[in-house]
This record gives structure tokens, C-alpha cells and sequence, in this order.
């Protein structure tokens, strides 16, 4: 699956998470990606640090949060505002598959290099736009961002400890859920539209906003308001849907009990330590553990609390009853099976190299290429286009490149 996109070019215009995450999918997959980055500063995320890769400097713009969305791209610097270019994008635009944008609803128009004016030298363009709000509606010029739609969206309103508990209120998600997932419904269209352009032989625009999407990643709790028409609320770390599926201390840390099904609860109440639970009909199907979920936590946190990490790793795992621990980054890296699904990768790049999370698209990431250094690859580029030597070293004098 890694070089199923190989013959396919990505103008990326993009920068910070979203739409760099979409196109890092697109790269794994074998793509060509061209990310276009601004002379000087680059991508907003070079600077996002500390911390920066082992060797170099803020002023090289290589932070890890860079890191993160950017590998097996080529990076080109081009000052796009000047009329010299834009040329230059619109060369790269003409032959390429796909270009995805991240610009304020209008911004690209403006400069002449929005999708009506590049789809008349190039009808097979997969154009994808990526904005807080989408082109149209009452928000259409407001900035978004993550945090914003985290919460818009309802999400944070049902994030977070319960009412009453120390410490409740609204809680962000840890990372930009809302712009990762921004980037893989991005991903999704664009394969999608380049299937569809197999059979058409044309090429369209993509509208994909984080609103959207924020609105959408609710998932089961928005179906909950919908079908119950009771807005969801905080519930900690239980689940509004399963019962008991939440964390609870062990004598020496904590963990996740994960009981899905009817099945599951039975096999965890033949266990000696549950022998309490066993015979009590309240809590034999999940739609009265939900409903007395007050009543059935307390006694399973009383249960679970007094042996180790290490027993009920072993007499879970021997029941079949799903559980899991709280890692910290390190121990992730150190788990078994991330070894074994070799999810830690190091790839050489203009800085070394570089440590990695490979993409779950693709099992081999041996040939990966760590995300470039700003401007890396412009002549090469710029050259492969069809630009002459003494064009690219005019631009670089003019400081268009």
C-alpha cells in the first residue's frame, strides 16, 4: 500500500497540523508531496519548540512538533505574493493531482492562485480546502482553530470530570483531535475524488472544515442528544454507554477496566475477587448497569483496589476481559507490541536522524524520509518543473524563492 499513490503530485499549501496531516498521509501512501513554505519563517511549526531535534537550533526550525506531520516531503520556498511567484505556483499547479490549502476563506482568491483560476490550466485538479468555518455562512471570515471547535463542537462539555468531583469542569482533548481528524476526513476525500477522476477524467474542490468535523467526532454522544434529547455532560473516565468501563486504582497505580458486553461482565464476576457481584441479578445486562452505575462503580473500585497492576494484568488477561494500563510516553515506546509492530521508526534527513511515529496506513516504513529542512528541495523542484538554472538563481536573487 506505501507506493499505491506514486505516480500521484501534492501541491501542499498548507502549514501547522491539519492540512499537513493530510498531506504526511498522502506522502506514507507514496505521493510526491511539495510543501510550499513561506522564505524565512516556513511553516508556523518549525518554531513551536522546545523541544527541537538533538543537534540544532531554534533558528533551524526543526522542532518535534514539526516533526510530527512532515516527513517524506519535499520542501520549496516561494514568496507567493510577488507576481514572480505566483507564476511559480501556477506552474507547479498545471502538472500536479491535488492541492491542499489551509489559507483564510478568500485569501488565495485574492492572490489569483484560488481553484476557478487554477482549474483553467489544469481541469484535472483535485483542489482541497481546509478552513475553520468553510467559504459561505454567518462564521465564513472567522479564524478557527483547534481549541475553538474542541469547544463549539460540545466536546469539551462532556470532557472532563463529573459535576461535584475535584476538579470538574470542561478539559481539551491532549492533543488537536480536532485537527488530526480535520486532516484524515481531508485524506479520505482526496482518495476518493482521485478514484472518481479515474472514471470522469475530471478533477473537483474539496470543502473540509473544522467545524464539520468537530460536529461530526462526537459521534455516539451527539446520537445520544439526537435519539435522548438529554445534552450530554461530564462523566469522568466512565463511559455514558458501558458500564463498567472506566479507570479505577489498583494498589499500585491504575488502569482501565474494559467491559463491553453482557459476556464480558459475566466472565469478570466468576472471578474469586468479584464474588460479591456474582449472584446480583441488578447489574446482569449493561442497560441496568448504565442505570445504576452510581450503585456498581463504588463496588468494583472497592474490588480493584486491592491488588496489584501485575494481578490483574494476569487474571483479566486469563478471563478474557479487556483491560489495559496508563501508559507514560516512555512505557509506550517500551511496550511489547509496539515493538513488535515496529511503530518507533528512524529515518535520515538533512538533520540526522530523525525518530518517528511510522503511519499505521502502511507496515513498512523502512524507506521513510525525515520531513525537510526549510527550502531543502526548491531547486530540485523548481528544476524537475521544467525551470532553468539561471531562472532559479534569478529568483533566488529576487528573493522569490
Amino acid at each position: 500500500m506505501k507506493n499505491s499513490l506514486q505516480d500521484i503530485t501534492v501541491l501542499d499549501l498548507s502549514r501547522v497540523l491539519a492540512g499537513p496531516w493530510c498531506t504526511q498521509n498522502l506522502a506514507d501512501l507514496g505521493a510526491d508531496v511539495i510543501k510550499v513554505e513561506r522564505p524565512g519563517p516556513g511553516d508556523d511549526t518549525r518554531s513551536w519548540g522546545p523541544p527541537y531535534l538533538e543537534g540544532t537550533t531554534p533558528e533551524d526550525g526543526y522542532s518535534a512538533y514539526y516533526i510530527a506531520a512532515n516527513r517524506n516531503k519535499k520542501s520549496i520556498t516561494v514568496n507567493f505574493r510577488s507576481e514572480e511567484g505566483k507564476d511559480v505556483i501556477k506552474r507547479l499547479a498545471k502538472d500536479a493531482d491535488v492541492v491542499v490549502e489551509n489559507y483564510k476563506t478568500g485569501s488565495l482568491a485574492r492572490l489569483g492562485l484560488d481553484y476557478d483560476t487554477l482549474r483553467e490550466i489544469n481541469p484535472e485538479l483535485i483542489w482541497v480546502s481546509i478552513t475553520g468555518y468553510g467559504p459561505t455562512g454567518p462564521k465564513a471570515e472567522n479564524p478557527g482553530y483547534d481549541y475553538v471547535f474542541q469547544g463549539m463542537s460540545g466536546f469539551m462539555s462532556y470532557t472532563g470530570r463529573a459535576k461535584g468531583e475535584e476538579g470538574a469542569g470542561p478539559i481539551r482533548a491532549g492533543v488537536a483531535i480536532i485537527d488530526l481528524m480535520t486532516g484524515m476526513y481531508a485524506t479520505t476525500a482526496i482518495l476518493a475524488a482521485l478514484h472518481e477522476r479515474e472514471r470522469t477524467g475530471k478533477g473537483q474542490q474539496i470543502d473540509v472544515t473544522l467545524a464539520d468535523v468537530s460536529v461530526a467526532l462526537n459521534a455516539n454522544q451527539a446520537s445520544n442528544y439526537l435519539v435522548g434529547g438529554v445534552p450530554p455532560t461530564q462523566t469522568g473516565t466512565s463511559h455514558p454507554n458501558v458500564a463498567p468501563y472506566d479507570v479505577f486504582e489498583v494498589a499500585d497505580g491504575h488502569m482501565i477496566l474494559g467491559v463491553g458486553n453482557d459476556e464480558q461482565y459475566r466472565r469478570l464476576t466468576e472471578l474469586p475477587d468479584f464474588e460479591l457481584l456474582r449472584g446480583d441479578d441488578r447489574f446482569q445486562y449493561n442497560r441496568d448497569r448504565i442505570r445504576l452505575i452510581g450503585e456498581l462503580r463504588p463496588i468494583v473500585a472497592q474490588i480493584m483496589k486491592q491488588k496489584t497492576m501485575d494481578y490483574w494484568t494476569h487474571v483479566l488477561d486469563e478471563a478474557g476481559v479487556p483491560f489495559g494500563p496508563i501508559n507514560t510516553m516512555d512505557k509506550v515506546f517500551e511496550d511489547p507490541q509496539v515493538k513488535h509492530r515496529g511503530i518507533k521508526i528512524e529515518a535520515d534527513g538533512h538533520y540526522g536522524s530523525v525518530p518517528m511515529v511510522r503511519s499505521p496506513l502502511v507496515e513498512d516504513n523502512a524507506d521513510a524520509t525525515a520531513p525537510p529542512a526549510l527550502g531543502e528541495h526548491t531547486d530540485e523542484v523548481l528544476a524537475q518543473f521544467g525551470f532553468t538554472a539561471e531562472q532559479i538563481a534569478q529568483m533566488h536573487e529576487t528573493g522569490t524563492v
